[in-house]
């Protein structure tokens, strides 16, 4: 539990200290909300959905900074911090007293925070009923509450770790009333990987695999279509341990030196298929983001700097050549089927129509080429004819609809990134083939170095700005296209996956703020002065 709820539970019971004094009913009692086996288990039913609804379930949040922070997407609009970590040049994260984006800075904290607490109490009041002999109704079912707790407390400190410099490690050995120091993001995350094993380990248990009334684990705590079995379970759970452990560094050099060997072996055995989360304005699984970045094209529209590497024309040569602030819009012509093709902008338009529905069902045409009418002109480096409609769905079905929220291919890629670390083209290169080919670009068949070229000739992506000017551009190695893969399967859905992987690639624009300071909010409950972390990125892969 952060500091602030914390606090506030004690300068309640401070208020309160006469003997004859009534109870204040709105004061938290842990040992009556976890009064029972199956108390306990409706919490931690709602922890994953609690954390889903904290970064996703208002636009005011860590994702909306992220996706103009990476170039996944572009806004000059100063809500929710879009175009405040847009601008160019970039400037430091502002954590004074009131900031314009405190709010979004503090919501994932608190959300990620509070239910890291709740998940430990849980697993706390799990083991205390077990020595009692209560059961929540089998072995089975304990363990499978269990496990759940234990995957939602790693997820909880792992995207602490992802995204802040500091946060309070929270176990169950912690008692509710203490509020841990803030420890570093390595051993924030080292925990949250231990909570990941710990959840993987009791789903491998003789009380999960041949007790009754336990897995797979119900529709509701995950918002799926089918209950998810034990095995999917611990395939998700590998794949979350991949993500954290690589996405940790926020730096070329500590991704570098990141356990690829650990990664690959949880990647190969992890998810086989997307994990997709139904937003469900009944249910309260919310599409409050993506509903808000669908609203119009000032609030979210691509940017050439990095989906300009599709294109095979020479135009992204001629923009990047182009000063920064009288930057022009141009025409993508690529053969990769992820965008609309055609020789002009009504042919492009006219292929995803004039329709705000988004994709149909199964589509890979992740973006489209808007009507006319709609364009909103913002920086000239961020004004762009085209938009990213895969969850437009959503807003066009009053906030109901899938949501990736952990794509196949971003779990694919991390072993094969692995792979590229280690040399080991051969096994690389199908994975990355997966979804380059059925886009339509040329397989990768004969790569043996670094130094080597993506097929395709004059018609190769991505097409990767060259240094020493970075104003002409050459055809990507294999690392490159295993990043121009992620980057375009992995945009707009999964939760700042560009930021994440772009810092530890060293893609981002220099000076960006790299982490989060611990929220002022949080520091102040905690008597301490706040910060302004000095991580920003070096001049980069591309030259931004």
């Amino acid at each position: 539990m952060s500091a602030v709820a914390v606090g506030l539970t004690v300068f309640t019971a401070a208020c309160t200290d006469h003997p004859l004094s009534v109870q204040n009913p709105n004061q938290p009692d842990v040992a009556k909300v976890f009064g029972t086996p199956r108390d306990v288990e409706t919490i931690i039913s709602k922890l994953f959905q609690q954390m889903y609804n904290g970064q996703l379930g208002a636009p005011d949040d860590i994702f909306s900074q992220t996706i103009t922070m990476s170039f996944e997407s572009s806004s000059q609009l100063g809500n929710f911090g879009m175009g405040t970590r847009g601008a160019i040049p970039r400037s430091p994260i502002d954590n004074s007293i009131g900031n314009t984006v405190s709010a979004g800075n503090f919501r994932d904290f608190d959300f990620l925070s509070r239910n890291a607490r709740g998940a430990a109490n849980a697993i706390a009041a799990l083991d205390a009923f077990a020595a009692a002999g209560n059961s929540t109704g089998s072995p089975a079912r304990d363990a499978r509450a269990k496990s759940f707790a234990y995957f939602t407390l790693g997820y909880a400190l792992g995207n602490l770790a992802l995204f802040y410099d500091s946060a309070a490690i929270i176990t169950a050995a912690v008692p509710p009333s203490e509020i841990p120091a803030l420890s570093k993001s390595a051993d924030v995350m080292a925990v949250g990987l231990a909570s990941l094993d710990s959840a993987i380990t009791i789903a491998n248990s003789a009380a999960a695999t041949t007790g009754t009334n336990g897995f797979p684990i119900p529709v509701e705590w995950l918002s799926q279509t089918t209950a998810m079995s034990r095995t999917d379970f611990i395939k998700l759970l590998r794949s979350y341990k991949a993500k954290f452990r690589a996405g940790l560094g926020r730096t070329p050099t500590e991704r570098n030196a990141a356990d690829w060997t650990a990664i690959i072996a949880d990647a190969t055995n992890g998810i086989t298929a997307d994990f997709v989360i139904q937003t469900n304005a009944t249910t309260g699984w919310s599409g409050a983001v993506v509903n808000q970045l669908a609203t119009s094209t000032g609030w979210s529209q691509m940017t050439p700097f990095i989906l300009g590497m599709a294109d095979t024309t020479g135009a992204y040569d001629a923009w990047l050549q182009q000063p920064l602030l009288s930057k022009m819009p141009f025409l993508l012509r690529t053969p990769d089927k992820r965008f609309p093709s055609g020789d002009d902008r009504a042919t492009q338009t006219a292929v995803t129509g004039n329709t705000r529905n988004g994709p149909v069902a199964g589509s890979i045409l992740y973006f489209r080429n808007r009507p006319v009418g709609e364009d909103t002109p913002a920086d000239a480096w961020g004004t762009w004819y085209y938009d990213n409609w895969r969850n437009w769905g959503i807003r066009a079905n009053g906030q109901n609809g899938p949501y990736v929220m952990f794509a196949l291919v971003e779990n694919d890629m991390l072993a094969a990134e692995g792979y590229i670390r280690a040399g080991n083209f051969a096994a690389a290169m199908p994975l990355i083939n997966k979804s380059r080919v059925r886009a339509g670009l040329p397989a990768l068949t004969a790569i043996a170095a670094l130094t080597d070229q993506v097929p395709g000739g004059s018609a190769c992506v991505p097409r990767v700005p060259q240094p020493p000017n970075f104003t002409t551009t050459a055809c990507g190695n294999i690392m490159e296209a295993m990043k121009w893969e992620k980057r375009t399967e992995t945009s707009m859905i999964g939760y700042g996956q560009w930021f994440i992987d772009s810092r530890g690639w060293g893609d981002m624009a220099q000076g960006t703020a790299l982490e989060w300071p611990v929220p002022y909010q949080e520091l102040f409950a905690r008597i301490k002065p706040s910060y302004t972390t000095s991580a920003k990125a070096a001049k980069g892969t591309y030259g931004f």
